[in-house]
């Protein structure tokens, strides 16, 4: 009994056994290597699968998903013989697992080799200032190489990216010299350039506001000489016209030789004033002279014994003279009776002055009084003149 129950543990547990080496799950987005004998019998899709047991064995386990590797970084020389160091991260995917496990023993390895070997020969032939502005050339041709060399391997790269390029200190050094030598001089530049454009604005500001000066004086002159021209017309227009009006005015009114003795009775009084006047002489005949001073002014020529002809005279408002300001429209009776004193006054003036001057010179001479003359009345005749 004891022999029989070993016998039915072991052959429990050798069917264990073989069911587990017949039964094998592999994940999502991997593939599964079978051996059968040491040589490649299937590859094992994501899911269950059955296996021949203690024939069939899963010798590699292969992810299919893109993976992610970085390189340390490697020392690199330049075409101008400077060791730079550069990191970089390669994107690959495996696309046939069982080229990928068989072609190659170690494909990561084998990447990591591949991309040190190629940024030698892409880096050897570029200086300095080339590598470190020509990143996007140089993944572009690292991909290319890479994809080529592991097409065979059953492996794609998708991507190649260098994170850093790290000359030397001393490099790193007198590139920051330079870069901000050049910083200082295109700051040095932008400065001058600023300073000749507020120069050139300036300029031009002024210019333009001594153009417009300019402008302005010449109009304002020219709109003053204008208006002076103007003035000048206007000013001749109006002493012309106020000429016309009084010579219209005159001989429309006819003057005649009493209005000549009258207006020259009114300037004796003027004449014999005056500091300058030293000597003032009236003849004797002063009556006769009176009598005949019409006749005598009469005899300047172009004025007539009487006046003749038509003349237009001034327009008038219901046939009275135009009223002007501070001058009224009619002269009243009072005004002719006073003018009439005056020229009975200046007449005796010039009498008495006649006296005085006599009285200096010769013994004194009774002159005839003579009556105030008013200008409707003929002057009295004048008494014959006495021996001297």
């Amino acid at each position: 009994m004891t022999a029989f129950l070993i016998v039915l543990a072991v052959v429990a547990l050798l069917v264990i056994v073989t069911l587990v080496k017949s039964v094998r799950v592999v994940q999502q987005q991997t593939v599964g290597i079978v051996e059968r004998f040491g040589k490649f019998k299937t590859g094992l899709q994501p899911g269950l699968n059955l296996l021949t047991p203690f024939v069939d064995k899963v010798r590699y386990t292969i992810d299919m998903r893109e993976q992610v590797v970085a390189f340390p970084p490697q020392g690199v020389i330049t075409e101008d013989n400077l060791m730079v160091s550069i990191d970089s991260v390669i994107y690959f995917q495996v696309n046939d697992p069982v080229r990928a496990t068989y072609e190659i023993s170690n494909y990561i390895q084998a990447i990591e080799q591949l991309t040190m070997t190629t940024l030698r020969n892409i880096i050897g032939g570029m200086d300095l200032e080339q590598t470190l502005t020509s990143r996007e050339e140089i993944n572009e041709k690292l991909r290319y190489v890479l994809d080529e060399a592991t097409g065979k391997w059953g492996i794609r790269v998708n991507r190649v990216e260098l994170r850093s390029i790290d000359p030397p200190p001393s490099i790193q050094d007198s590139m920051e010299k330079q870069m901000r030598a050049d910083r200082d001089k295109r700051a040095a530049i932008l400065t001058a350039e600023g300073m000749r454009q507020s120069a050139v604005l300036s300029a031009e500001g002024q210019k333009q506001s001594a153009i417009l000066t300019a402008q302005g004086d010449r109009e304002s002159r020219i709109l003053r000489a204008q208006a002076e021209r103007e003035a000048r017309i206007l000013k001749a227009q109006g002493e012309a016209q106020a000429i016309t009006t009084v010579f219209n005015a005159i001989h429309a009114g006819k003057p005649d030789q009493g209005l000549l003795a009258y207006q020259y009775l009114q300037m004796l009084p003027s004449i014999a004033q005056g500091d300058a006047n030293k000597l003032w002489i009236v003849p004797s005949e002063i009556g006769d002279a009176l009598k005949g001073l019409g006749s005598a002014v009469g005899q300047v020529a172009g004025i007539t014994q009487k006046a003749e002809g038509t003349w237009q005279a001034p327009e008038l408002d219901n046939g009275h003279a135009p009223e002007i300001e501070g001058v009224p429209a009619a002269v009243p009776d009072a005004a002719v009776a006073e003018a009439d004193n005056a020229v009975a006054e200046a007449i005796a003036a010039a009498q008495n002055a006649a006296v005085s001057s006599r009285s200096q010179q010769t013994p004194p001479t009774t002159l005839p009084t003579t009556p105030p003359v008013s200008p409707n009345s003929e002057p009295p005749a004048a008494e014959p003149p006495q021996d001297r």
